[in-house]
């Protein structure tokens, strides 16, 4: 069973998201919340598989109750999917840099819900590896987005020569295959060296190392791989 916490303040949308879930098979709703702060507790108190997120609330938005609860959860911690009404949101690239595992819009069909949620619970970036490049070269462009640093963080410098290639690939765009194919190395390597990059970093998904690729100047917007 896949267990879900369900967070948005409208009632409607909220109620709806937890009647599919519950009639779907291999889903279990362990709770709903209305607002960022309510979700915090929810999630603390129940361990949900995933976490489906309304970005945009009154009082904490879905931005700061992601940050707050991949920062206190125990392993594993929930993968977290945003909803959003528009796929270039400056609040999504928030979420993708507090760790959020992927965004859905809100007008997707129930098969693609549920599949979002079958999808991130196994691990998986929820959409393309482009989509994440348009997303993050969009913000990092804005001119109140962080510049990138004179030199890399103490993190990126203990990343080994093969795990910044294979992040600047990732960051770009490529697919792991893509990745694998460019490096003359296997899928199976590319993974490898991608969740170890992650580790070194502490990040908590594949979006959010492509963010910080680009917010170090380890990868600059506009380049090709």
């Amino acid at each position: 069973m896949i267990r879900v916490l369900v967070v948005d303040d409208q009632f409607l949308v909220r109620s709806g998201l937890v009647a599919l879930l519950r009639a779907a098979p291999g889903m279990e709703v362990v709770g709903e919340a209305a607002d960022g702060a309510e979700s915090v507790t929810l999630a603390a108190k129940t361990r949900p598989d995933v976490i489906l997120m309304d970005i945009r609330m009154p009082g904490m938005t879905g931005i700061e109750a992601t940050r707050r609860i991949l920062a206190e959860a125990a392993d594993p911690a929930p993968r977290v999917l945003i909803l959003t009404t528009f796929d270039l949101d400056e609040y999504v690239y928030g979420a993708l840099r507090a760790g959020a595992a992927g965004f859905l819009l809100k007008d997707a069909g129930p098969e693609r819900l549920l599949a979002a949620v079958t999808a991130v619970h196994g691990g998986d970036s929820l959409f393309a590896p482009v989509v994440t490049r348009r997303l993050v070269e969009a913000f990092t462009q804005r001119a109140d987005t962080p510049t990138p640093p004179a030199k890399a963080p103490a993190g990126l410098r203990a990343l080994t020569n093969r795990e910044l290639e294979v992040l600047r690939l990732v960051a770009r765009g490529l697919t792991n295959a893509e990745t694998a194919d460019r490096l003359f190395i296997s899928e199976a390597t590319v993974k490898t060296h991608l969740n170890r990059a992650m580790a070194k970093l502490s990040l908590a998904s594949r979006a959010q190392a492509v963010v910080v690729a680009y917010e170090s100047g380890l990868v600059r917007p506009g380049g090709e791989p």
